[in-house]
């Protein structure tokens, strides 16, 4: 898509509009863990359900108050996370994703995700999981072992897991799993995770040949249980050994290791996390979501800039309803704003640094806008202290920039 050229060289100015993706947050869970500081909630009133169509019918008011905004792009994946998504039942996730058609352009060859929670998984839901248009299932296992999974507060067991990962793989089969290391000891007693048991835990996923792996470390997040009452945990050197180990027995196992977190077999890399770390646009609806959408301006003397426009809807799930469902459902949004001249260079090495193989230098003026010469200063001394290499074409941190992400990020906070 062509685009008219700046009014000024102040603000940014977009030759072409970047790739689009639509992430739909659903909620709810069936316990909040005490490490996650993800917007989701229990279910109401320690119900067992889920206000399915009213949530619903919020979501598509949602989309259809930004649809001005993203009018005639093509849609090329969509996210479904929480939350526990997997809660909603198969006829709710075919509604949803019918809607979504309804209203967008979505690609027919979408990369359409959906995040489980082992403690959700039947068989014949999850198949209409897949006749409803799913193709790809993320499950947050987080580990193999019962001890480190009571400690983490997650609701399912070791032999759940494996019971929902075969399920997973005999209805959708592309299949990624989520799981932890530096993994704490109980409250009530044992030890924090041991390099044999982190070992275990790595092989016991490998056994299952998913074409997708991600593996984090365990953080204590602002605003969560564990932050208030910290866990024993293994130690900086310990935990930072395990990285090493898991990446490389997953390389051994023939995946690349194709972000900071992220491995995947030749050719299944997770497309909608792609975007992101591509510092693609997206979509966002549903309680606590969070979107970006490129703006590319009027005409000259239109007075219309382009921008770049970043949004946050509400996060109680009663209240988000509400307004979606309002005679103003824009008032759902929370907060709308514009990404900055003096934001942008952070924001967008936030991203594209986590990639391993980094990225083309002609993306940060395709998809910030601006000149590389914007940020030349902050990439000369990322450089200069072997955090990052490049060339005229391509920027890529170096192993040691992939160890100290954050400084590396630092020097583009101006």
């Amino acid at each position: 898509m062509a685009l008219q050229a700046p009014l000024t060289m102040l603000g940014p100015h977009f030759t072409a509009l970047p790739p689009l993706s639509l992430y739909i947050h659903i909620p709810w869970c069936v316990r909040k863990c005490p490490y996650c500081d993800f917007n989701s909630h229990e279910r109401p009133d320690g119900s067992t359900g889920v206000p399915e169509r009213e949530y619903i019918d919020a979501l598509m008011s949602d989309l259809e108050v930004q649809l001005p905004e993203f009018w005639g792009r093509t849609i090329h994946t969509v996210f479904i996370g929480g939350g526990t998504p997997s809660l909603f039942s198969a006829q709710a996730i075919a509604d949803l994703l019918a809607g979504v058609r309804a209203r967008t352009r979505l690609s027919p060859e979408a990369e359409i995700t959906l995040e489980a929670n082992p403690g959700t998984f039947e068989m014949e839901k999850f198949a209409g999981f897949r006749e409803a248009g799913v193709t790809r299932l993320s499950i947050g296992i987080q580990s193999f072992n019962d001890a480190h999974l009571h400690a983490l507060g997650r609701i399912h067991n070791g032999t759940e897991a494996r019971r929902a990962i075969e399920i997973g793989l005999a209805t959708i089969g592309n299949v990624n799993l989520d799981l932890m290391f530096a993994l704490p000891a109980s409250r009530t007693g044992g030890e924090a995770q041991t390099m044999v048991e982190c070992e275990i835990d790595v092989r016991a996923a490998l056994a299952f040949g998913t074409p997708h792996l991600s593996f984090y470390q365990l953080t204590l997040e602002p605003n969560t249980v564990f932050a208030k009452k910290p866990p024993p945990l293994p130690d900086h050197d310990l935990a930072a050994d395990m990285q090493l180990r898991v990446e490389q027995l997953l390389s051994e196992a023939g995946y690349e290791h194709y972000e900071t977190s992220a491995h995947a077999r030749p050719g299944r890399r997770c497309q909608h996390n792609l975007n992101y770390w591509g510092f693609g646009d997206y979509v966002a609806i549903g309680a606590g979501a969070h979107g970006k959408l490129t703006t590319p301006g009027g005409p000259p003397g239109s007075g219309q800039q382009a921008k770049i426009v970043r949004t946050e809807r509400v996060k109680q799930p009663r209240d988000y309803m509400q307004k979606a469902l309002s005679a103003d459902p824009a008032s759902c949004v929370f907060e709308r704003r514009e990404v900055t001249r003096g934001e942008v260079g952070f924001e967008f090495m936030l991203n594209a640094l986590r990639l391993t193989e980094g990225f083309p230098v002609a993306w940060f003026s395709e998809r910030a806008g601006y000149p590389v010469s914007l940020v030349s200063r902050a990439l000369d001394e990322a450089e200069r202290e072997g955090l990052l290499v490049r060339t005229h074409e391509v920027v890529r941190p170096t192993e040691r920039g992939q160890r100290f992400l954050n400084r590396m990020l630092e020097k583009f906070l101006t």
